[in-house]
């Protein structure tokens, strides 16, 4: 049985950092991509970051360009979301998925879920 388990979620004031994580079981880790989407209150659910399994390729979105690092430790079977300078509209409920290959931006495309963290971000 595939488990996602997410931590590291939180309350920080705009312009501070959070460090998100995500340990895996039951999966083949390095096979899979390994990535985040998050879900604000009243929206749905959007692409943040991926990276492959060797991290050789990493894709973020837009917004988060500059901000937001995805990493990856094979050998720990975690994968993890570096947040620096948070905004406001960072908030949301993050969450950890794996696929067994990168599937852009569309939620549909990847095979596993966690159960997801909050982070809110203060202005």
């Amino acid at each position: 049985q595939v488990q996602l388990v997410e931590s590291g979620g939180g309350l920080v004031q705009a312009g501070g950092s959070l460090r998100l994580s995500c340990a895996a079981s039951g999966l083949t880790f390095s096979r899979y991509t390994k990535g985040w989407f998050r879900q604000a209150p009243g929206k749905g659910r959007e692409f943040v970051a991926a990276i492959n399994g060797s991290g050789g390729r990493i894709y973020n979105r837009d917004s988060v360009k500059g901000r937001f690092t995805v990493s990856r430790d094979n050998a720990k079977s975690t994968v993890y979301l570096q947040m620096n300078s948070l905004k406001p509209e960072d908030t949301a409920v993050y969450f950890c998925v794996a696929a067994e290959r990168y599937s852009g931006a569309a939620s549909r495309g990847y095979d596993y879920w966690g159960q997801g963290t909050q982070v809110t971000v203060s202005s």
